[in-house]
């Protein structure tokens, strides 16, 4: 097997992990679920990752990569901040809240990672540190609002998951924008 080969093997093994993470939960997904979902055998497992919780974190890093590149690759101010603008849309919507398992991958997977511990419990607290320098608006406004706006996301999207109707998990996702809203036109929170 060349090196291109192996790397697109071990790119279909995290997207199959990253999916079926996201959509099942990180428990309730075993090693033989992900190498056939990635079409191949479960025995080609440990050429890529020395262990389940290797491949958790590494496919948690991939989610998180292919989620937030669009917004990582403006460089701009103003680039940035319509890239954060339509990253919030899509978050904030039905398709984000019912397609968990393309979704954000903390949303889906946060908890397990806190309770997992070890590489994917510092995978998640790095990409809450990448996601909440993102989020901020304007370098003047420091982490802490980044931190602020990615509880609101995730408090939403989990909030319009739980819904029993369209209509709650609607109403869900508009108070996330309208806290979001208040939040960015208000921060620091002297202004209030």
């Amino acid at each position: 097997m060349s090196d291109a080969e192996k790397q697109r093997s071990h790119n279909r093994i995290l997207d199959a992990a990253a999916q079926l993470f996201r959509q099942n939960g990180i428990g309730s997904t075993s090693v033989a679920d992900v190498m056939k979902t990635a079409g191949m055998t479960h025995g080609g497992f440990y050429r890529h990752f020395d262990s389940k919780e290797d491949l958790v974190a590494a496919a948690f890093r991939h989610a998180v990569d292919d989620v937030v590149s669009d917004l990582e690759k403006e460089t701009s101010p103003r680039g940035r901040d319509r890239e954060r603008e339509n990253y919030i849309k899509k978050y904030l919507s039905q398709a984000h809240a019912k397609d968990g398992g393309q979704g954000c991958p903390l949303a889906a997977m946060g908890t397990e990672l806190a309770r997992t511990g070890g590489a994917p419990q510092q995978a998640g607290a790095a990409a809450s540190a990448r996601m909440a320098a993102l989020l901020q608006k304007g370098s003047e406004t420091g982490m802490e609002q980044g931190l602020a706006s990615m509880a609101l996301l995730l408090g939403a999207v989990t909030l319009a998951r739980l819904a029993e109707t369209v209509e709650d998990s609607d109403l869900a996702l508009a108070a996330g924008r309208t806290g979001l809203e208040l939040l960015q036109d208000h921060w620091p929170m002297d202004k209030l």
